[in-house]
């Protein structure tokens, strides 16, 4: 962990190992429930990668808002979406978000300022941008936080929408989930820089590359761009550098990587290296651990069980915010 811990209470500490125990619980469920055949199409997991969303996340205010990516169930547990309507949302039910709609990549929840997850890559970036704006025109201190992974930063999307950015002084933290792999395409392939943090410098602003599985290195990263934000001197390009365990995708065969490359990485997995930190400080005993782990599990079954009971959408509702 972070050598400097931020200044966060032990009750915003627990309240992060919460929410990363949801986020790991959460995936796992869908996971389990595609191969059951209960989530149909496909879906991404991002299992390895809770810290960032969760430190993120934890820095940012409530009226604050987020763009997400196809990769996106972390986000919305972060920004303290409802679990059963996330779950329900998964399943197709009536219930949902989206009302069964949207699904894995498409869910969205505008009244806590989670503008949604995005199927397109990169295509959260140029909307966080015009978020951004609006937040200016507006003269409000809010910031928009806008997810995106190493293959969308050579999105043109990535440029355009920084330079944009950067020369407005727009109020966006452009926050980058380096896992490695834009699909099998290995990120040290698919660009010559050394880091993606340091394209921040054709744009003229600061560009952070922390440890993605450190919790508290992000937490610090973002709430120190969100500062410079609010205070008017614009966008940061900050590069989380983690980790995804499982593929890209359900139908990934994870052949472009090894065994070997996976376990190295899961030796750094980003809850137990937090709940290390949390039994050395005597922030938090074993047990106290098990019991917030097995909370999280309950509450991501509680999830399900409201998903299987809820109503299926109604055939005849299908056109229904198609056409205005």
């Amino acid at each position: 962990m972070s050598e400097a811990v931020p200044a966060l209470s032990p009750e915003q500490m627990r309240s992060l190992l919460q929410t990363m125990y949801r986020i790991r619980a959460f995936e796992e469920k869908v996971d389990e429930l595609f191969m059951r055949g209960e989530v149909h199409g496909t879906t991404h997991l991002s299992i390895g990668e809770e810290a960032t969303a969760a430190g993120a996340l934890q820095a940012l205010r409530p009226d604050d808002y987020i763009t997400s990516t196809h990769r996106g169930h972390g986000h919305c547990i972060s920004k303290g979406a409802d679990l059963k309507l996330m779950m329900a949302e998964l399943l197709g039910k009536e219930t949902g978000y989206c009302r069964g709609r949207g699904g894995s990549m498409h869910i969205a929840d505008v009244a806590s300022g989670n503008l949604g997850a995005n199927g397109v890559v990169g295509g959260g970036i140029p909307i966080a941008t015009g978020v951004g704006l609006s937040i200016k025109m507006q003269g409000l201190d809010r910031v928009c936080l806008c997810f995106f992974g190493d293959g969308a930063a050579n999105e043109g999307t990535f440029h355009e929408s920084i330079n944009l950015a950067s020369i407005w002084d727009l109020p966006v933290i452009f926050l980058c989930e380096n896992n490695q792999y834009g699909m099998s395409m290995s990120v040290r392939k698919a660009m010559r820089c050394e880091t993606i943090a340091q394209r921040a410098v054709a744009y003229g602003i600061p560009g952070e590359r922390v440890d993605g599985n450190d919790v508290f290195a992000v937490y610090e990263a973002v709430a120190h761009a969100a500062a410079r934000a609010r205070a008017g001197q614009g966008p940061t390009l900050i590069e989380a550098v983690t980790y995804r365990y499982k593929g890209h995708s359900k139908s990934d065969q994870n052949r472009y990587r090894t065994r070997d490359e996976i376990r190295a990485w899961q030796e750094r997995d980003p809850i137990k290296r937090l709940t290390a930190y949390l039994r050395e400080h005597s922030l938090m005993t074993q047990e106290e651990i098990e019991r917030e782990e097995a909370a999280a599990y309950q509450a991501i079954e509680e999830a399900y069980q409201f998903a299987l009971a809820s109503p299926e959408p109604d055939p005849d509702s299908l056109l229904e915010g198609v056409y205005a």
